[in-house]
């Protein structure tokens, strides 16, 4: 007959949500646009959206296609490897610290990548 055993559940520290793609992203665009001093109109129509729509990308509401962020990378004088290297580095640096999703546009990001 076979003993019954005691589970002990492994203890795990609470760890922070990871950072999503789309909220990095657009910190990330958003960062460019004002290092440039470039309104959301101004950019939106180099890229050939609206600004609002721009807007909401910024604000990590709208995942946009791979299309539109090589249009927004464009638009900023920027190539889509550069931008989506930089996003990876801003990932990486906020996982590493523990930031919340939460952080939102408060969070100032280096454009020095």
């Amino acid at each position: 007959m076979a003993e019954d055993a005691k589970v002990y559940p492994l203890r795990r520290e609470p760890q922070a949500p990871e950072p999503l793609w789309r909220e990095v992203l657009g910190q990330r665009l958003r960062a460019l646009r004002l290092d440039q001093q470039e309104t959301l109109s101004e950019t939106a129509g180099r890229a050939g959206i609206s600004p609002q729509y721009l807007s909401e990308i910024e604000r990590g509401r709208k995942e946009p296609s791979s299309e539109m962020i090589a249009a927004l990378a464009g638009a900023l004088g920027t190539t889509l490897t550069v931008l989506t290297e930089q996003v990876a580095t801003d990932l990486r640096r906020q996982r590493a610290t523990g930031a919340s999703r939460a952080s939102g546009p408060d969070v100032k990001l280096s454009l020095a990548a």
